[in-house]
């Protein structure tokens, strides 16, 4: 896959998307899923409790890959569930990708690079932030509240192979 379809098919569907979003969907495609897991317990119960609570959201696909290379993908709730998935073995691919994927921030800044040449936003809004971010490390982030409020993402990112 090519990283720039991908950021340009995001940004069709989400188009109130934040740069935090893109952040997050950068960090999530170069770094997986490692940082969602500290307690196992606590994220089978999180799961359960997104499955519960998560209602009706934006126009998903059950799979949506994110890294160039297509293994790490966003496996979205809504249409995994309405077409039969079982949300156990999802969670076990989930937990499995956190403890085997093993992240890299030059493919992260690689990436950050590739929307900064698409000029989503300012190149002084993109320096700024991921200044900011390498600072602190590339620490995993939140995804807006107007993108929380807009499209209700209700996914778990998984390295494709534990599909």
């Amino acid at each position: 896959m090519i990283f720039k379809t991908i950021l340009s098919s995001h940004f069709v569907r989400y188009p109130s998307m934040q740069i935090q979003d893109l952040y997050k969907l950068i960090h999530q495609a170069a770094m997986g899923s490692e940082h969602a897991i500290s307690n196992p317990e606590g994220v089978h119960k999180w799961m359960e409790r997104e499955l519960s609570e998560m209602g009706t959201g934006s126009d998903e696909p059950r799979i949506d890959p994110i890294s160039d290379d297509g293994q790490i993908v966003r496996i979205h709730l809504r249409p995994f569930i309405a077409e039969g998935g079982d949300p156990v073995k999802l969670l076990d691919a989930f937990i499995q990708t956190a403890k085997e994927f093993r992240g890299d921030t030059q493919i992260l800044r690689k990436y950050w690079n590739i929307a900064t040449s698409m000029k989503y936003y300012s190149s002084n809004e993109m320096d700024d932030f991921i200044g900011s971010m390498q600072t602190q490390n590339y620490p995993a982030v939140h995804h807006s509240s107007k993108y929380e409020s807009f499209y209700r993402p209700s996914y778990r990112v998984v390295w494709q192979k534990f599909i």
